[in-house]
């Protein structure tokens, strides 16, 4: 059976049939155990999940809300959550299934707090959202009206949780597909607004990162970036040797002027810087749902200004910014 067939439905006749059917046997291949060999049991967890219908359905809820309590048998109910807690790490969040808080290592509901009020409307906008995760800014996208969000990511594990939920929300609308941005043919632009959040670090080139997000984009098109950045009033980046906080692959973070500069030098205009702020150890922290190391872990514990590596403690800036 083919794994995104409700995907395809969606699209066909459209626009988006230019972009994603030249990458199907891609999408494909990257969801199969041939490529992961999880994948096969994510899919035989997903075939496990009780038979519920959500009473109430709120894309628009801090904590995305998929049914109520009383919509299921306590044995159902008890079952999903042995399910859902199959799905670890949950890092983007948090979600609401049928009384179950999946209480996620982010509090993404923060980050859309901060920008929501400052992008264009969303409504019956076509959405890309590149480094999607579980889909949890996509179904907020969907949740203000958005006509089709689309989220990529190459993560697999994230893919089955966006499974996993979309099987009570049941939204034809709202994709996450395997895929990294380089899969895509280049230079299609077919989305109104293309969000970008936690990923231009983890690029060697983020110039060219910016200039493939433009290709995707309408004329007049919004981009939505989220980056970390480092204080400073040249235009310069650090360049982290090893890792940063932890993590791997992070090549350059810019200060903010040098950030307005990159997009500049990427063809973008009317660039606004709509939040800076320092990530917390409330906004993003160890749960039952996510008992890896998190932020504690990454600052030096007796200086939470810097990192373990004693780099300058995490940062983020949200831009948005309009193709030229």
């Amino acid at each position: 059976m083919n794994k995104f067939s409700r995907f395809y439905s969606d699209i066909k006749n459209t626009e988006l049939e230019k972009i994603f059917l030249p990458v199907k046997e891609k999408i494909e291949y990257n969801y199969s155990s041939e490529n992961h060999g999880d994948v096969e049991k994510w899919q035989e967890i997903l075939k496990l999940l009780p038979a519920l219908r959500p009473s109430e359905l709120d894309l628009n809820k801090a904590s995305i809300l998929i049914g109520r309590e009383a919509d299921g048998h306590q044995s159902q109910l008890s079952l999903l959550a042995e399910l859902l807690m199959k799905f670890q790490p949950w890092r983007k969040g948090p979600f609401s299934l049928f009384g179950i808080n999946i209480n996620t290592e982010w509090r993404s509901d923060w980050k859309w707090d901060r920008l929501k009020n400052h992008i264009a409307p969303l409504k019956n906008r076509t959405v890309l959202d590149v480094g999607c995760g579980n889909g949890y800014h996509c179904l907020r996208i969907k949740g203000v009206g958005a006509e089709r969000v689309i989220g990529i990511d190459p993560t697999l594990l994230y893919v089955s949780q966006f499974k996993a939920l979309n099987h009570y929300i049941e939204t034809g609308s709202v994709h996450v597909l395997p895929l990294a941005l380089e899969d895509l043919p280049a230079n299609r632009p077919l989305f109104d607004t293309v969000f970008s959040m936690g990923v231009l670090y983890h690029r060697r080139d983020p110039l060219d990162h910016l200039s493939s997000l433009s290709g995707y984009m309408r004329e007049g098109g919004e981009l939505v970036l989220e980056t970390l950045i480092i204080e400073g009033e040249e235009k310069t980046v650090l360049e982290p040797a090893g890792r940063y906080a932890k993590m791997r692959n992070v090549f350059q973070i810019p200060t903010i002027k040098n950030l307005v500069s990159w997009l500049k030098s990427s063809g973008y205009v009317d660039i606004k810087i709509v939040d800076i702020s320092i990530t917390t150890l409330q906004e993003q922290r160890c749960t039952d749902w996510m008992k890896f190391e998190s932020l504690e872990n990454f600052l030096d514990s007796d200086d939470h200004s810097r990192t373990i590596e004693g780099w300058p403690a995490p940062r983020r800036a949200m831009l948005i910014a309009k193709k030229g």
